[in-house]
């Protein structure tokens, strides 16, 4: 439906969303291929009647997953938050669903406003992965020292530049940091499975993923603590040698604080994919 732009007022929304990042080239729009941002944007175009652009969080590869993922879109649409969250999801396909709609601030950046992301990575390790959560998880019966894993994934904790766990190319421009914060950190045991919770500020493209392939490294026998130490340190000479794969990582959920008028000049440090 188009609408006459003299006759409305353009409004911010939140969006919450979860999908299926199987059958998805990650989050961001890329040309002749099928991604989650532009899929919401293929749907709203059609709501809206013209053009919009859907801002993330931050961007997901491609095979991850996301729980709660964050977006904002600004529509001229006057339609009620409750019908647009049904019209976005008998539109979309199956594997990406709308959980919540609401009104925000003109000026909100899910992406720079954004003051904590916490994600799990899950590894089965029994001899057997069931065919129906194959795609959701790693799995890895193999050999590995469970204890030192444990042992190691809370020294990730703190401030450290996390330049030996980014991608091979991120960006190195002068200024570019890749200091961020990591709030908790932690590997724990469930049945047949380990499951890794990372908690943080920001991260680096790829970043939780090879903080896993560090631990997998760990439990290898590969990687000790006075390695994984120095890893984190300014000028460490080399990057991590094993990238967990995509399938068992979930974006968990997205923090932002309650915004009070010098929030619009106060935003969160900003998130990369991982």
């Amino acid at each position: 439906m188009r609408l006459d732009p003299g006759k409305v007022t353009s409004r911010r929304l939140k969006i919450q969303i979860s999908y299926d990042g199987t059958a998805y080239h990650g989050w961001q729009v890329q040309p002749g291929l099928e991604t989650v941002q532009g899929t919401l944007e293929r749907i709203l175009h059609e709501i809206e009647g013209a053009a919009v652009h859907v801002a993330g969080s931050g961007r997901t590869d491609a095979g991850v997953h996301a729980l709660a993922q964050v977006a904002a879109v600004t529509l001229a649409n006057p339609i009620p938050v409750a019908n647009l969250r049904q019209a976005m999801n008998r539109l979309l396909p199956r594997d990406i669903r709308v959980l919540s709609v609401e009104e925000a601030a003109p000026d909100f950046d899910p992406r720079r406003h954004a003051t904590a992301k916490t994600y799990e990575y899950r590894i089965v390790r029994s001899p057997v992965c069931s065919p129906f959560e194959r795609l959701y998880v790693h799995h890895h019966p193999y050999p590995l020292d469970e204890a030192a894993m444990m042992r190691l994934a809370p020294l990730f904790e703190g401030t450290h530049d996390f330049s030996a766990f980014a991608a091979a190319d991120e960006k190195d421009a002068l200024g570019y940091s890749k200091v961020r914060t990591i709030l908790a950190s932690s590997l724990e045991r469930g049945e047949e499975r380990l499951i890794y919770r990372v908690r943080g500020s920001g991260f680096l493209k790829h970043m939780v993923r090879n903080l896993v392939g560090t631990l997998f490294e760990a439990g290898k026998g590969n990687v000790d603590a006075a390695r994984l130490v120095a890893m984190l340190e300014p000028g460490y000479p080399g990057k991590a040698v094993l990238r967990a794969p995509a399938s068992g990582l979930f974006l968990v959920s997205v923090e932002y604080q309650t915004r009070g008028p010098e929030a619009a000049t106060a935003p969160g440090p900003a998130t990369e994919d991982a």
